[in-house]
């Protein structure tokens, strides 16, 4: 096949191969699921395909060029978006709760203080304060307002699907907005949410509960979330959006609904 290279590496649980699509080289993984799976990974546009075990070659190589187009604006998207990372800086443009701030930066020789003045963050940092403690400051205050918001919700919906969650913990993830840990009863979010609308952060708490009833992405999980919130589909289109800051992954499923 015509611009087409395998080049296969096997163990027991996986099987990688790489597939040249013109001058983009794509890693497939062969691997237990039903769907392949494309994504583009920052921060260098990497291409990652997954796939299920018997899937022929042929197959994800054509799947893989009819998404080409969606790959190369990803990969541009991806590398520009690295290169405006935040100086937290005046009039610097962040999010909270799924509005649109402007920043206001206070050196002063005080206790950190984070406060939200009508449509500015004020963020009030120490005298010289350099890049990495303003970012600090301000991604302390995020954690803060996302674990206080999570708790009622993870209450509500227990309560709605009968479930139970032993413990929730809020990290910075690159590839996802949540995952739960069925076994344990474990939930994690991503500290990004808190930059979402509240409506996105319900859905990701839905989901991740949901989960507790049906461990994968099959019929029946979808019916739950029909089910018990409807518009979940609209959410999750709103997250696979371009994010607020593109250190995110960005997925195309084949078969998804």
């Amino acid at each position: 096949m015509q611009n087409q290279i395998f080049e296969s590496i096997s163990c027991k649980q996986v099987m990688n191969t790489i597939i040249k699509l013109e001058d983009i080289e794509a890693e497939v993984v062969h691997k237990k699921i039903r769907n392949i799976h494309l994504r583009v990974l920052p921060p260098d546009g990497k291409v990652r395909i997954s796939a299920p075990f018997r899937t022929k070659n042929e197959i994800i190589y054509k799947f893989a060029c009819s998404k080409l187009n969606w790959i190369s604006k990803q990969r541009i998207r991806i590398r520009k978006s690295t290169h405006e990372s935040f100086q937290y800086i005046n009039q610097e443009t962040h999010y909270f709760r799924g509005r649109q701030y402007q920043l206001k930066v206070q050196e002063k020789n005080e206790v950190p203080v984070v406060q939200l003045l009508n449509n500015e963050i004020l963020l009030q940092v120490p005298d010289g304060a350099d890049l990495k403690t303003r970012r600090t400051v301000l991604q302390d205050w995020y954690h803060r307002q996302l674990e206080m918001v999570i708790p009622p919700l993870i209450t509500k919906w227990e309560s709605i699907l009968n479930v139970s969650v032993r413990r929730f913990s809020i990290r910075s993830m690159k590839t996802r907005w949540g995952s739960c840990t069925p076994k344990t009863r474990s939930i994690r979010f991503n500290l990004e949410l808190v930059k979402r609308a509240p409506e996105c952060l319900e859905y990701i708490v839905v989901h991740e509960l949901v989960h507790l009833l049906e461990a994968s992405h099959n019929s029946k999980f979808k019916t739950l979330m029909d089910r018990f919130y409807p518009k979940w589909r609209f959410y999750r289109k709103e997250l696979r959006s371009l994010p607020i800051k593109a250190q995110f992954l960005q997925r195309e499923d084949l078969l998804s609904n």
